[in-house]
């Protein structure tokens, strides 16, 4: 390539020859084909355009033979624990290459995903079969076939997905990156492998899964286990060093699979105490652990049931035909039952975003009451009395209904409000990060709960989805558009889709997937109305098959390459929040 050139084309289309078979016969010539594949011993690299607007910084797919690693467990778990070993190494390399005088793009650079301490399906880690290298070099950019019976079957690989910013202007520079240092460090992470690490990991990741289908069947929906370290250092995800380690009451302690904790009973639990005393910090955890956790992250054996949603008040977002009526009973101008709105209060807010997590099939709902709505939490007696003509139904009077008819518990966090007392099937107490069972003390206090409870609600959602407006093309355009910043936007077509409050969204790279998702789920609508339920079903079983990257696409520059696999109802909890759309309500 011209040592001036500022897209490296060359490098994705790989032209190679393979030789005329009978040297000399005028009727058989060279074969020129293209193989974007390279290779370092066993060690594959397969050079991918990032998107159209950065030839310069292709993204490379990194193939290692599993048995190079002494692997012999394909698990996502195990994909993942690798990759974190692999960041070092490229991060060695940008510590070589930094200059504080110039950017990236005049030195080169290794973009990597940098996970936390959950373990999420990426697109970036993950084991896949890979075919063997069927031909050996030949001179300049030849190649030679073997035959094929000396080639050998496919085999299982470790992928890792990276980046790599090349110089402009510096062919001898990018040289060294890619045909020395990056390989080179490849080969340094197989060498001083941790394969003893890995037996750890996989037993980890056993007892996760051995507890996750314990709490399936269990009467628990949550389970933490003495010993973890709960909370987190300042502005990390990395465990508090000197933290108190969780311990359960004497007399609440059970055991599971071994492990000795507190399980939390499916109904409605209150965890109260003073401030700062780490009331948050268990429903902060309880949350997070809708997902594994890594070794050495404190919460490896704390689990959740993965169907939990974290619910607040939200003033002003877009409700779109939701029945609210379970909450409130009339608006001015309004139809509970089919209520929209672009800007909503922090009480329809949060009265939407419980309907619609049940509506997607929640089982646990996880409320903070400082992240909640006073007026649709709690009506006290007092203000029962002032106030008679009340639309609100508070959460009060719903929350044992919910698990009464639909099987959903709730977990409260309450440190103002006696209300919930009365009502709460279990109630701890914080104190200093300890946690006590005061249920009994707590039901003497609250008194008996004896108000006039209201008819039972209907909880079911009847509504369809029309296709206008759901589409990725802005209007009079003939361009797609998706964009996915890292403010906590997701930008496609004429949606810009406030995200920042669905909180068990994780990270950038299951929003970017989040947005990849839609779009293919708008792009292939060909009917009137859309069957969202069928379609991210269909997604899902397509991912499964493909892998997540089958949803990814280089069109969209200001959309990152690293995607990370979310749950089905955060895909919702974001189609929920796109403005443009409407509902046709239907026959529940």
């Amino acid at each position: 390539m011209d040592n001036a050139t500022p897209n490296y084309r060359e490098m994705y289309e790989a032209e190679v020859m393979i030789p005329a078979r009978t040297p000399g016969n005028p009727g058989d010539i060279p074969a020129f084909i293209n193989d974007n594949t390279f290779w370092y011993g066993e060690y594959s690299f397969t050079v991918e355009l990032t998107n159209k607007m950065s030839w310069d910084r292709p993204t490379f797919l990194c193939q290692i033979p599993a048995e190079c690693l002494g692997i012999d467990t394909y698990e996502t778990t195990v994909a993942d624990y690798c990759y974190r070993e692999f960041i070092p190494y490229l991060e060695a390399m940008n510590e070589e290459l930094y200059n504080r005088h110039k950017t990236p793009q005049q030195t080169g650079y290794y973009y990597m995903a940098h996970p936390g301490g959950e373990v999420l399906e990426r697109n970036s880690a993950y084991f896949a079969m890979r075919p063997r290298k069927d031909y050996r070099n030949g001179g300049g950019r030849s190649i030679i076939h073997f035959p094929p019976e000396q080639v050998g079957a496919p085999q299982m690989c470790l992928s890792m997905r990276f980046q790599v910013q090349l110089p402009q202007k510096r062919l001898k520079k990018a040289i060294t990156m890619l045909i020395g240092d990056m390989p080179q460090a490849v080969a340094a992470f197989v060498e001083h492998f941790d394969r003893a690490r890995v037996r750890d990991v996989i037993e980890l990741a056993n007892k996760q899964r051995e507890l996750r289908a314990w709490l399936k069947t269990s009467e628990y929906c949550a389970f933490l286990s003495n010993g973890s370290i709960l909370p987190r250092e300042a502005k990390t995800e990395l465990p508090m060093e000197g933290a108190v380690p969780f311990a359960a009451p004497p007399d609440e302690e059970i055991e599971a699979c071994g492990i000795r904790g507190l399980g939390i009973r499916k109904g409605v639990t209150v965890i109260t105490g003073g401030g700062y005393s780490g009331k948050s910090t268990i429903l902060d955890t309880i949350s997070a652990c809708i997902y594994d956790h890594v070794l050495g992250d404190g919460r490896e054996l704390c689990v959740t049931d993965r169907t939990a949603m974290s619910i607040a008040a939200e003033d002003g977002r877009c409700i779109k035909n939701i029945d609210i009526s379970p909450f409130i009973s009339w608006l001015p101008g309004g139809n509970t039952e089919d209520f929209s709105t672009d800007h909503a209060s922090g009480s329809t807010s949060q009265a939407a975003n419980i309907l619609e997590a049940v509506d997607c099939g929640t089982k646990l709902l996880l409320i903070d009451e400082d992240r909640s709505a006073t007026n649709f939490m709690i009506r006290d007696r007092l203000m029962k009395e002032l106030i008679r003509r009340e639309p609100i139904t508070p959460f009060t009077e719903r929350v044992n209904e919910l698990y009464e008819t639909c099987g959903v518990s709730t977990i409260l966090v309450i440190g103002g409000s006696g209300e919930y007392l009365s009502v709460a099937d279990t109630v701890y107490m914080m104190e200093e990060y300890t946690i006590y069972n005061v249920t009994e003390n707590a039901k003497a206090l609250g008194g008996d709960n004896t108000h006039c409870a209201p008819a039972r609600a209907s909880w079911t959602q009847s509504r369809l989805l029309k296709a206008e407006g759901f589409t990725p093309y802005p209007e009079q355009a003939w361009q797609e558009k998706l964009a996915v910043p890292d403010i906590g936007f997701i930008l496609i077509g004429e949606e810009k889709i406030d995200t920042r409050a669905i909180a068990n969204i994780l990270c950038q790279e299951q929003r970017t997937a989040i947005g990849f998702m839609i779009r293919l789920m708008e792009i292939r609508q060909n009917t009137e109305q859309v069957q969202l339920s069928t379609e991210v079903e269909k997604l899902y079983a397509e991912i499964a098959e493909k892998g997540l990257d089958a949803v990814y696409s280089g069109f969209f520059p200001e959309c990152d390459r690293f995607l990370a696999m979310p749950r089905k109802c955060d895909v919702y909890a974001v189609i929920n929040r796109m403005r443009r759309l409407t509902y046709q309500k239907t026959k529940a």
